[in-house]
């Protein structure tokens, strides 16, 4: 999720402005935006065996469907908040709405693989406007007192909408086209944007600051060869000479990134936000999380497909309790945060989690639908109460003048750590199931006296075929239980790190903090009014909140 991409003096001015009464309605016209944006990351997971068929592609080729969007995003994001900055946030929602609806649409009519390819990544540009912009709106309309509620409701774009997938997928899969997961998105879409001029707040250009060409470059770079090399790395080789200088260049370009941002004017990303603990620990948390889901929506369904023989439609309605609990507990996630702040939500969610986490080790062959719903319910429960206080308290802790460098940061986080989160996990079982596989190949030999064996080798090839596809199943769900393992012992990291949680204090407690005018992020560097009513430069506003920050790691009054 992402925090407001204003600018500093639309932080301190255009949100008590726009923020009121009337924000519940625009909230739900965002809510449709981001979850069509993100529904589209999951749901095309499940069409992808039938693209491949009708396309005659390989294995390798079908996988840039999802690889292509994913290095699309991973550019995009960065650049959202200064272009909600300079264009205006509701323009450059409404064009990404529409863009979003003509590109899907374009999916849809796709005639082979390279065309649907390029029409992907055409799809991602505003897929990955969207989620930042309507957050950086939310954050505009809904006022502070309100957030927690607010971001309960608007989570259920973000969560629901990845879980809701595959069972949407599937029932348009197997009944009527997988084209149709391309296509249902141009009208919603429209729709969508056509509610949006009428109900949403006109929120204009608030920024003139330059353009930082050389920050975009290092920083979409860096992501680029990043994604791409733990995107390819299992079928390139890891040890190959193209995922390590991917990965070496990757990070050369992010470290030259730190360096131009930290000595710009005018940085695309302010990364000072990081001495901000708050922030930074709930950006550790969300990472967390978000391998632990991507996991668990990955994996869970291919296991039941590949190694139980469920259809796509009922594997995604055995998944469908999962979101329907997330969707439940995430409003009511809001409401316990408004009145007793971030901590223990968030610590009673992640120890439920880390409960569900546990369970999910239990997965094999022989596991019953009963077993996935419980377990997976358990573990959608903890994720619905702890995400949206996490959030929340991670970005109402960030002054007005760094809005528009959290935002992407908050974006980047979740969308590099799920996609390098299940990279990681997808090398984790591999290597184990190959070793799985090895060590228990190796106890059985031709000439073997064991009385099973010799039974299996009387039946001829269907009776070793059978003995292999059990041995594979058991091999493959033992795993994938390591793999969940890791994601289990990783919540307990993340809920000790929950109890270092605070509820940011009343914005009306604090000092106005303002954008330094030497940074050009506005035509006129005019004087504000200071907290305790005198004017004071905006300079001098940053200049003191800078020296506080760098003394004590956090802003004053926090």
């Amino acid at each position: 999720m992402e925090v407001m991409t204003a600018s500093p003096q639309s932080g301190a001015a255009s949100a008590p402005s726009a923020a009121g009464k009337g924000w519940l309605v625009p909230l739900l016209v965002l809510i449709v935006g981001m979850f069509m944006s993100v529904l589209d990351t999951t749901i095309v997971n499940v069409a992808i065996p039938t693209m491949q068929r009708d396309f005659g592609a390989s294995t390798d080729d079908i996988e840039w469907i999802v690889t292509a969007y994913t290095l699309a995003l991973g550019i995009v994001v960065p650049i959202c908040g200064w272009l909600g900055d300079r264009l205006g946030m509701t323009r450059v929602y409404l064009v990404s709405l529409i863009g979003f609806s003509v590109a899907s649409a374009l999916c849809g009519l796709a005639w082979d693989l390279n065309s649907m390819i390029a029409f992907r990544i055409l799809q991602a540009i505003p897929g990955g406007v969207i989620p930042v912009v309507s957050m950086s709106m939310l954050y505009v309309i809904v006022p502070r007192e309100k957030m927690g509620a607010a971001m309960g409701l608007y989570g259920l774009g973000v969560i629901f909408g990845p879980a809701i997938g595959p069972t949407l997928g599937g029932y348009l899969v197997e009944y009527v086209d997988w084209r149709l997961i391309f296509f249902i998105n141009a009208p919603i879409g429209v729709l969508g944007a056509v509610a949006g001029l009428i109900l949403l707040p006109k929120l204009g250009a608030t920024s003139t600051r330059p353009m930082d060409w050389w920050g975009f470059l290092t920083i979409g770079f860096g992501l680029f060869a990043l994604l791409l090399a733990f995107s390819e790395g299992q079928s390139w080789g890891w040890t190959g000479y193209r995922v390590l200088i991917l990965i070496t260049a990757g990070l050369l370009s992010l470290a030259l990134f730190v360096v131009i941002e930290l000595e710009s004017d005018a940085p695309l990303i302010d990364l000072r936000v990081f001495k901000i603990w708050a922030f930074t620990n709930s950006l550790l948390l969300i990472s967390i999380l978000m391998i632990g889901l991507n996991a668990i929506l990955f994996y869970l369904p291919l296991f039941m497909q590949t190694t139980q023989g469920i259809q796509p439609l009922r594997t995604g309605l055995i998944l469908l309790p999962e979101a329907l609990a997330m969707a439940l507990i995430m409003p009511f996630a809001g409401q316990l945060y408004d009145k007793f702040g971030p901590r223990w939500p968030a610590v009673i969610g992640l120890a439920i989690a880390c409960w569900g986490g546990f369970l999910l080790c239990g997965i094999n062959p022989n596991m019953t639908e009963g077993d996935v719903i419980f377990w997976t319910v358990v573990r959608a429960a903890g994720n619905g109460l702890a995400m949206m206080p996490i959030m929340t308290a991670g970005l109402a802790a960030i002054p007005p003048e760094y809005t528009s460098s959290g935002s992407p940061v908050n974006n980047i986080a979740q969308r590099v750590s799920g996609s390098l989160g299940l990279a990681v996990m997808t090398v984790l079982a591999t290597n184990q199931q190959n070793q799985l596989m090895a060590d228990r190949s190796a106890l059985i030999t031709a000439n073997s006296g064991l009385p099973e064996v010799q039974q299996l080798t009387q039946q001829g090839p269907a009776g070793l075929y059978g003995y292999y596809l059990q041995l594979q199943g058991q091999v493959t769900g033992q795993a994938y239980s390591d793999m969940f393992l890791v994601c289990a012992v990783l919540t307990v990291v993340g809920l000790v790190l929950a109890f270092f949680m605070k509820k940011p204090a009343d914005p009306a407690e604090q000092p106005a903090l303002t954008e330094r005018s030497d940074q050009g992020t506005s035509g006129d560097a005019s004087p504000v009014d200071a907290a305790d009513g005198s004017d004071t430069g905006a300079g001098q506003g940053r200049d003191d909140w800078m020296r506080e920050l760098d003394a004590e790691g956090a802003p004053a009054g926090r």
